[in-house]
């Protein structure tokens, strides 16, 4: 392809991709707060079946039937999966081992270890980091500590691939091997989430920051204190009538209202007509904000 031009059907693989992965993301919370829950293989099928829903050429939420290994990107084989006999009963082992450990030591040690354990038995044709990053991501979530889109380290690993990857050869030496030592691998989750824990406070202490900022700059024009949702919402990606009504709880002659006075003030700008319309945080806004301009951002 020379054009330049996505293809579209990977464009939509991916989009696809991203929908499944966060259903079972939305899947981990509903079991961390079952109180019937039980660790069983089924739960990592039933993850595996919401993840890989798309790949339905690649069997999602079954066990592979057929031997399996690792290619690095010159083409040779970096990692050999158990066979494919031994999946069933080294699943059952994972969930036995889960089943005994939960609510007992550290778990960020027991989530780094069933991440681990789960990728290193590679017991899916397709979606085995996948589905053991969102295992990771339910045993965080079991141990309770709240939403996993605040403790998950996904965000880490993607900033990370190689070092992800060199972390996971180091662990598991080419092959099936549990008895390998497991230190370096548990360092380098734990240093993950020290992270990701120092890169998400950041990330309050700014949000917090701006939100006291925008509620000056509305109190100081004498606006509603619901402006400030308006504004957020510009700065942050963008907003829309429907948007601003959920959040803001307003009707809609109300938001558009509301839009209205914060572009003429020069806030946000208006693009699109009729349905179609959304708003944007102006150069002075983010300026304001400490945000580059739009053609800089």
């Amino acid at each position: 392809m020379t054009s330049g031009r996505r293809n579209p059907d990977r464009d939509d693989e991916n989009q696809q991709a991203i929908a499944s992965y966060a259903r079972a993301m939305d899947h981990v919370g509903t079991l961390a707060a079952d109180p019937s829950f039980r660790w069983l293989d089924r739960v990592i099928l039933d993850l595996h079946f919401d993840a890989c829903y798309f790949q339905r050429d690649k069997d999602p939420g079954m066990w592979r039937t057929a031997p399996i290994g690792v290619t690095g990107a010159d083409g040779t084989l970096e990692y050999r999966g158990p066979a494919a006999g031994e999946v069933g009963g080294l699943v059952d082992e994972i969930v036995t081992w889960l089943a005994e450990t939960e609510g007992q030591g550290n778990v960020f040690v027991q989530a780094a270890m069933a991440h681990l354990n789960l990728i290193s038995v590679h017991p899916f044709r397709d979606g085995n980091g996948r589905i053991a990053r969102i295992l990771q991501s339910l045993v965080l979530a079991r141990g309770g500590l709240g939403s996993p889109e605040f403790f998950s380290i996904e965000e880490y690993l993607r900033d990370h691939t190689r070092d992800y990857y060199a972390a996971l050869r180091e662990t598991q030496g080419g092959s099936y091997q549990p008895q390998r030592d497991t230190g370096s691998w548990v360092r380098f989750c734990l240093d993950a989430h020290l992270t990701q824990a120092r890169r998400r406070l950041a990330q309050t202490e700014e949000a917090a920051a701006r939100w006291q900022l925008l509620e000056d700059l509305v109190a100081a024009r004498g606006w509603p204190d619901r402006l400030v949702i308006a504004l957020e919402q510009s700065l942050g990606g963008g907003s829309d009538r429907q948007r601003y009504c959920g959040e803001a709880d307003v009707s809609p002659a109300t938001a558009s209202a509301d839009f209205r006075r914060l572009a003429e003030a020069g806030l946000i700008e208006q693009h699109g007509r009729t349905r179609n319309v959304t708003y944007s945080a102006s150069d002075e806004l983010r300026k304001l904000a400490g945000r580059p301009p739009t053609d800089a951002a």
